[in-house]
C-alpha cells in the first residue's frame, strides 16, 4: 500500500478574473477540502504547500498570449520538484489546486522520470492553442495543449523536455457531448469519452476498458487530473464554467475509483472548485467525499446519484 501524500498547490494563475479587480477563488480549494478533514480521512501524510507567485496580469490585453506566463513558468518546476520527490519515493501524491495549470507541474515531473500517460477527468478538453483559437490567454483552459507541446515555448519546453505528454498517451473522460474540440482531438487520435458515451456503455465497463489501454508496458504509469467542472452544475455550481450536461456524483465516483486504484496510477490532482461560489460548503463536502471514496469505501456515492 503506497503512502498517500497531500500537497497544496493553491495557484490561480491560469484563470481569468471573475470580475474586474478580483482574483479567482480556486486558490482556496485546498483549504476548503482540508476543512472537510480530507487529509485525516485519506489517512494521508503531509506534503506541504508549494506557494505560487502573486496573481498579477499587469497591463495584459487580449492578443498578448498567455497571461501570468512568467509566473506559471517559474511555478511549474517548483511544483514538479515536489511531485517528483514523492513519486520517486513510491508515494501517491494528491495535489490540491488551484486551477488546471497546476497539471503542468505533474506532467513536467513525470516527463523527467520517463514516459507517463494522463487520464484527464474534465468537463472540457482544455485544448485551446494558437492553432485553433485567437483567444489564447488563460492557461487553465489550455494546459492539455501546453502539455502536449502546443503554444508558447516558455511554457511548453521547460527544461528542454517538450512535449511533457505524447498525444497518444492522453485519455479524456467526461467532456460534454457538444465539446467543440472533439473533431480536432479525433484527428490527433487523442481518445475522448463523453458524458453521453459513459452513460450509453456504462461507466464501470467503459472506464475499465480505457484503463486497460493505460496499463500497458509502453508507459511507466499514468496521472489522473480531476477538474470539478466535470460534474453537472446541479451538484457542482462552484466552478468558473458551470456548463450543463455533466456527470452525476455516482458516475464520477465509479470513474475516479476505477482509475486511482490501479497500481499503474501514480498520482492525482484536483482543480477548479471555488469556495467563494459555495457559501454553504455543500459542493466542497461532495468533492471531498468523492476523493476519499476513490481510495476508501468511506464517502462513496451510489452510481446515478
Amino acid at each position: 500500500m503506497r503512502n498517500i501524500v497531500v500537497i497544496d498547490a493553491p495557484s490561480n494563475l491560469g484563470l481569468r478574473p471573475p470580475a474586474p479587480g478580483t482574483v479567482p477563488g480556486c486558490y482556496k480549494l485546498a483549504g476548503a477540502l482540508r476543512e472537510q478533514r480530507i487529509v485525516q480521512r485519506l489517512g494521508a501524510f503531509e506534503g506541504g504547500v508549494v506557494v505560487p507567485p502573486r496573481y498579477d496580469r499587469g497591463a495584459w490585453q487580449e492578443g498578448d498570449g498567455v497571461f501570468n506566463a512568467a509566473a506559471i513558468a517559474a511555478y511549474t518546476p517548483r511544483l514538479a520538484d515536489r511531485i517528483e520527490h514523492h513519486v520517486r519515493a513510491g508515494d501517491f501524491p494528491v495535489v490540491l489546486g488551484g486551477d488546471c495549470s497546476i497539471q503542468l507541474g505533474a506532467s513536467l515531473a513525470l516527463r523527467r522520470l520517463g514516459r507517463y500517460a494522463l487520464a484527464a477527468i474534465d468537463g472540457s478538453a482544455d485544448f485551446r492553442h494558437p492553432g485553433n483559437s485567437s483567444s489564447v490567454g488563460a492557461a487553465g483552459g489550455e494546459e492539455l495543449a501546453l502539455s502536449t507541446g502546443r503554444g508558447r515555448r516558455d511554457l511548453t519546453d521547460l527544461e528542454g523536455l517538450r512535449p511533457y505528454l505524447r498525444d497518444e498517451d492522453v485519455r479524456l473522460f467526461g467532456i460534454r457531448d457538444y465539446d467543440e474540440d472533439r473533431d480536432e482531438l479525433a484527428r490527433l487520435k487523442i481518445p475522448t469519452v463523453t458524458v453521453g458515451e459513459l452513460r450509453e456503455w456504462g461507466t464501470a465497463d467503459l472506464a475499465g476498458a480505457v484503463l486497460s489501454t493505460l496499463e500497458t508496458p509502453v508507459t511507466d504509469g499514468f496521472w489522473v487530473h480531476l477538474d470539478a467542472d466535470v460534474l453537472d452544475p446541479s451538484v457542482m455550481p462552484a466552478v468558473d464554467s458551470p456548463d450543463p450536461g455533466g456527470l452525476l456524483p455516482g458516475e464520477l465516483a465509479v470513474l475516479l475509483r476505477t482509475l486511482v486504484r490501479s497500481e499503474h496510477c501514480v498520482g492525482l490532482n484536483v482543480t477548479i472548485y471555488d469556495p467563494d461560489l459555495d457559501p454553504e460548503g455543500t459542493a466542497g463536502a461532495l468533492l471531498a467525499d468523492l476523493i476519499v471514496g476513490a481510495f476508501h469505501d468511506e464517502g462513496t456515492v451510489p452510481e446515478g446519484e
